[in-house]
């Protein structure tokens, strides 16, 4: 049974009972013909599966339809005084979000589902926090979704840098004809980003994303994650570094991607904030590039502040969120103190308020969509897609689920290839074994003349099985855990 089938009309939910779902973020972001980004879509899924759509916020519970799953959308919502008097009461059964952060205080009883990757905003007591350990309801997010966005808008951020070409100044000059090629543009040299090192912080999602954009520019692909990512990263061709400093050794782009990580209880401080500070900075080669896509609170701004001053670091480019209280004009958020940073390193410093992963309509719509199929699986089967942290009892886990050629590779993968496409790997793999084998067992003289008749071949059908590989999501590391569901006992 699929998560994308019409919940309500096979599996029928309590008849007396209404659910209330609020959701706080955008699920489109394409301008409708009101001026303003158009949900159409994700409403129009809502009811599909036989869901009720509310463009406003749930007054009284009592008059509404019961059988139903009803979603009020509510995107304005952003402080955290906005999200405590929404939602404290534990009026909504269920929360979508995006950006959105969910303060303590917020109640959603049954579950909450994060779009995107990670769950650090989700600070709900009702799962017990970011982390999703510890509570009575269940935490999930839709992972992968949104990495190739986020992946691209972090090269983006270094080509803004690297190759160092002033093109604003060479369009300026030519396009005024003040500028003689054979004579100018010895004046220009530019740093390429092939050959340069980026250390990657994180092998999630996203991580990958980014290294395999980062190796097809050339660069060496320095990676630190934990030491069970290690055969994975180094099968596909990466540097596993098995320290954090020793990814960041002579790095000229440093980019993070881990989460923030466990929050303690009693300081509130998650387990990987400050994660780059100033000994890792240090470690950095001369004027290189930080991209910080992640979360806000990973980089010591402290340690950056004094990075950019010695030079150390050329560029930083940050996305965190940023709020600002309608009434009063007070601003908080991850983002606020860099700006403390912005007149004394300007132009070195690149804000973004927690948009990188928030550029691609599609996506955003994509997650939403998913986002309101695990929220009917909880509600209608007890079945748990994505789950984070700990999952209450009775729950069926259907284990994970990304877009195709994202993340990890499954059982399922695995299980849903045809006899057809199991045929064509067999013949490819049994030619080039012919023709391994005739290679390997060859006298060096006769080798020259076997790679002139039959090397054509073979380099195609390298070619033919890692394009059928990747066209079958057959690349990446192996999630073990995500071979089917499996019921937590009580």
């Amino acid at each position: 049974m699929t998560a994308d089938t019409n919940a309500q009309a096979e599996e029928p939910i309590d008849p007396q009972r209404v659910y209330a779902v609020l959701i706080c973020d955008l699920v489109g972001l394409r301008i409708g013909p009101d001026g303003k980004p158009d949900p159409s879509e994700v409403r129009a899924h809502i009811e599909a599966k036989g869901g009720r759509f509310h463009a406003a916020a749930l007054v009284d519970k009592t008059a509404l339809e019961p059988g139903r799953v009803h979603f009020f959308y509510q995107p304005d919502l952003s402080t955290r005084e906005e999200l405590i008097e929404a939602a404290s009461d534990g009026r909504y059964d269920a929360v979508i979000a995006a950006a959105t952060f969910l303060p303590d205080e917020t109640v959603f009883p049954l579950a909450g589902v994060r779009i995107g990757a990670g769950t650090g905003n989700m600070g709900s007591r009702s799962w017990g926090g970011g982390s999703g350990d510890g509570g009575t309801a269940v935490l999930m997010n839709t992972p992968g979704i949104n990495s190739r966005a986020t992946a691209q808008m972090v090269m983006k951020a270094i080509l803004k840098v690297l190759p160092d070409l002033p093109v604003d100044t060479l369009h300026d000059r030519v396009a005024r004809g003040e500028f003689d090629t054979g004579r100018d543009l010895r004046n220009f040299p530019t740093e390429k980003l092939e050959g340069k090192k980026i250390a990657i912080i994180g092998f999630g999602n996203i991580g990958r994303e980014v290294a395999k954009l980062a190796r097809a520019f050339g660069m060496s692909v320095a990676i630190h994650a934990r030491p069970r990512h290690r055969d994975w990263i180094e099968a596909e061709g990466f540097a596993y570094a098995p320290d954090l400093h020793d990814a960041a050794e002579g790095a000229d782009v440093l980019t993070v991607h881990v989460g923030l990580g466990k929050q303690d209880a009693q300081t509130g401080r998650y387990a990987n904030a400050g994660l780059v500070g100033a000994e890792v900075l240090s470690r950095l080669t001369k004027c290189a590039v930080l991209v910080n896509y992640d979360r806000g609170e990973l980089v010591d701004v402290s340690a950056l502040d004094d990075a950019l001053s010695s030079g150390r670091v050329r560029h930083a480019a940050i996305d965190a969120d940023l709020f600002k209280d309608a009434a009063t004009g007070r601003l908080s958020g991850p983002m606020l103190p860099y700006l403390d940073l912005v007149e004394k390193h300007a132009g070195k410093l690149e804000l973004l308020p927690h948009a990188a992963a928030d550029t691609d309509h599609p996506s955003r719509v994509a997650g939403a969509m998913q986002a309101v199929d695990q929220i009917f699986d909880v509600i209608c089967r007890k079945l748990v897609t994505n789950a984070k942290g700990t999952v209450p009892p009775d729950y069926l886990l259907r284990g994970g689920k990304t877009p195709p050629g994202i993340g990890s590779v499954t059982a399922d993968d695995l299980l849903r290839l045809t006899a057809s496409e199991c045929s064509e790997f067999a013949e490819i793999c049994h030619r080039q074994d012919r023709l391994w084998d005739l290679l390997s067992h060859s006298a060096p003289t006769d080798r020259a003349q076997i790679v002139a008749e039959q090397g054509e071949e073979l380099v195609l059908l390298i070619d033919r099985f890692c394009l059928l590989a990747e066209r079958l999501n057959l690349r990446g590391p192996y999630d073990r855990t995500a071979a089917g569901p499996a019921r937590l006992g009580s």
